[in-house]
């Protein structure tokens, strides 16, 4: 029998399944690096050490990561979206990995996490914070992207409140950068930028 969260994050594959010919219809498949993610990425100047990128999707933000010089683990729950990436990277040096995040034990250098914690219902998302910190190193570094909630949404997707953000400090992270970021969307015009630190 699958877990409550395995069950609530199913319809994944079957979406990357529908459109993997196209990518078109899949809300979060930018085809390019998440511009947050890009910014960050300029803003600083060392980039060394084992990545993680969770919910991968279709690899352009581990591709990124690879680029500027990290050791990349990019997982999902999708193999369809996993097989995706891997076509249209074929010679990167990542290790795309089919992974409940729920379930892994590795500890990275730097964690991104843009948009999967919102992906699942609000009741997994005290267990989905811990997930996410658990797989920060000591000295390790976490840049969270997410859709700010400006007003009940009835989702999926399920926008962060600024309290739900405040949860990776509750769980032992040190908060670096806080910014809100503007960009229109069905879900929310207004997303969080924060870095924290192990």
């Amino acid at each position: 029998m699958l877990q409550a969260h395995n069950k609530a994050s199913a319809w994944f594959d079957g979406l990357y399944q529908e459109h993997k010919d196209t990518h078109e219809n899949i809300p979060w498949a930018r085809q390019a690096v998440n511009p947050l993610l890009q910014s960050y990425l300029d803003e600083e100047d060392i980039h060394k050490g084992k990545a993680l990128v969770i919910g991968c999707g279709l690899g352009d933000d581990a591709m990124a990561l690879a680029d500027a010089g990290y050791e990349v683990t990019a997982i999902d729950v999708s193999q369809t979206a996993l097989d995706l990436a891997q076509v249209r990277f074929p010679n990167a040096n990542i290790d795309f990995k089919k992974q409940d995040i729920f379930e892994y034990d590795e500890t990275f250098d730097f964690v991104f996490e843009a948009f999967t914690i919102q992906s699942l219902p609000v009741v997994f998302r005290e267990k989905m914070v811990k997930a996410v910190v658990s797989t920060v190193a000591k000295g390790g570094r976490l840049l969270l992207v997410a859709h700010k909630r400006e007003e009940m949404f009835d989702g999926p997707p399920w926008p962060l409140t600024q309290d739900e953000v405040d949860l990776f400090k509750a769980e032992g992270l040190r908060e670096l950068s806080h910014e809100i970021h503007t960009e229109e969307s069905k879900i929310s015009d207004t997303r969080f930028k924060v870095l924290f630190k192990k």
